[in-house]
């Protein structure tokens, strides 16, 4: 293999490895509420 390539699969990898952490600790409901704060308050509503 390639360097290149191997770099790619690496990043890959740790990317995926982040993600998986980030869904068991419950990160992806504070994104959500968050996004949806932001977007309440440039309509006026929130």
């Amino acid at each position: 293999m390639r360097p290149n390539t191997v770099l790619r699969y690496g990043v890959l990898l740790t990317a995926l490895l982040l993600t998986a952490c980030g869904l068991a600790n419950g990160e992806h409901q504070e994104v959500l509420q968050k996004a949806v704060r932001i977007c309440l308050e440039c309509i006026g509503v929130g």
